[in-house]
């Protein structure tokens, strides 16, 4: 039987995705390179947002009724009865099936229809299980699953569960074998990398130490944090993210620059708590590169609190800010409150009205850049044909032309032109076998006779 898998959303979801394929291709099955030459397909889901469920149904919806089909992932677990309303699926399973999809497919190969959810809630499939990587120089380690907030607008929680996390020595175990094997980065992903280890007494700043250790030529991107729990931890998290092995790149999502619209979110941190880390990074890590998160339109978020938010993006100046309109999801506490919803139509003004901001602070902390020179890591393939994208010391994407084969490759570059989500570089050196070291920004001239620094 041949199979095609597909995740989508997080970093989660493609680790939890490459495992699926993983431990099917090691029962027997072919994978296939497409839907269309399938005869199974596997559907790994996000429903984080309305409109991403919406889009995800869709696509479930176009699979041919000759095609069995199993939805995994978080929709089966977040909105089941529109799943079963809308979609003709041949089974449904939570997120971190692990290996007992083989058993699902099996089933399903054989004729029933199996609904397997509640098992996936509390599970935590081990590091050792088969993948099918989605990429031969990255490597994505889920350190954790599920989280110890309760933020009142999140669904994820229904289907991720609370917090479970993989002891050090068998992520450390995990990132060696990977880095052996070639792997040039290693993403250490969670619902919440900050709450790392609360449930075994270890934190994300030690296993990061721990991780620092491995031998070879490999990079370290650490996912999601969220703001409370990274400042629990904040001295020794710094001081971790300073070794030469860690990307100077952090996802801090505020969310809202209104200390009482964090309350009804159920944010347990302040806007100054926010400002404090991103102070501290900032102050030692002088090169960050700051990405966030933006709800607009929470429910009873007045005109001056949508303001604040507004300034606290032109204050802080975050490289990246991943703006959302306000969608009540099913069974969470924001969707109890009808009464203070604001009009979709000022939603979408306010929502416009940040991501204005966010593009004109985005690509002014990108032009900054322009004449920057140092290393990258060549980790992904590009969209224009003989085009490679590489990330800098800071996780800046900078996308260079070579028609040769650069994945996992090494190479010095001058950055020539900046663009709202990415840069342009021209390569001066390859490198072999080196870890890329960041230079230091503010010591190569712009063109402009200034400095560049982010």
């Amino acid at each position: 039987m041949r199979v095609f898998v597909k995740s989508f959303g997080c970093s989660s979801n493609l680790a939890d995705g490459e495992v699926l394929a993983g431990c099917l291709s090691a029962a027997g099955y072919d994978l296939a390179a497409s839907a269309s030459v399938a005869d199974l397909i596997v559907y790994n889901t996000c429903a984080v947002k309305g409109p991403t469920e919406n889009r995800m149904v869709e696509v479930l919806k176009r699979v041919p009724e000759k095609k069995k089909l199993v939805v995994s992932g978080c929709l089966p677990l977040i909105s089941f009865e529109r799943l079963r309303k809308e979609v003709r699926f041949d089974a449904a399973v939570g997120p971190a099936a692990g290996e007992s999809i083989v058993e699902v497919v099996k089933r399903v190969a054989g004729g029933e229809r199996v609904v397997a959810l509640e098992d996936c809630v509390d599970a935590i499939p081990s590091l050792d299980l088969p993948r099918a990587r989605l990429s031969p120089v990255t490597s994505i380690i889920p350190i954790s699953y599920g989280c110890l907030s309760s933020c009142a607008y999140c669904c994820v929680g229904f289907a991720r569960g609370r917090l479970r996390s993989h002891g050090v020595e068998e992520i450390l175990k995990r990132a060696k074998k990977d880095v052996a094997s070639g792997s040039r980065e290693l993403w250490i992903t969670s619902q919440d990398t900050a709450c790392y280890g609360k449930d075994k007494r270890t934190n994300l700043a030690e296993l990061l130490a721990a991780l620092c250790t491995v031998d070879g030529n490999f990079k370290i991107r650490v996912g999601m944090m969220t703001p409370d729990h990274a400042m629990s931890i904040l001295n020794d998290l710094v001081d971790a993210f300073a070794d030469e092995h860690v990307f100077k790149f952090i996802h801090l999502p505020v969310q809202s620059g209104d200390d009482e619209t964090l309350k009804r979110m159920r944010r347990s941190y302040s806007v100054n708590d926010f400002r404090s880390i991103v102070r501290r990074f900032r102050d030692n890590l002088p090169d960050l590169t700051l990405s966030t998160d933006v709800i607009c339109g929470f429910p009873k978020e007045s005109k001056e609190a949508f303001i604040r938010t507004l300034q606290l993006i032109e204050e802080v100046k975050p490289d990246i800010v991943n703006i959302s309109k306000f969608f009540a999801r099913p069974r969470t506490t924001a969707a109890e409150m009808k009464e203070d919803f604001l009009p979709p139509a000022e939603i979408r003004e306010r929502s416009r009205a940040a991501a204005t901001l966010a593009k004109k602070t985005a690509l002014e902390r990108n032009q900054r850049l322009i004449g920057w020179r140092g290393e990258i890591i060549i980790d992904e393939v590009g969209k224009v044909p003989g085009s490679w994208i590489g990330r800098n010391p800071a996780y800046k994407p900078i996308v260079v032309t070579n028609e040769k084969e650069m994945l996992g490759k090494t190479l010095r570059v001058e950055v020539k032109r900046a663009f709202l989500t990415h840069l342009e570089g021209g390569v001066t050196e390859y490198i072999r076998n080196s870890v890329a070291h960041m230079a230091p920004l503010n010591s190569t001239p712009s063109r402009r006779g200034g400095h560049r620094v982010f």
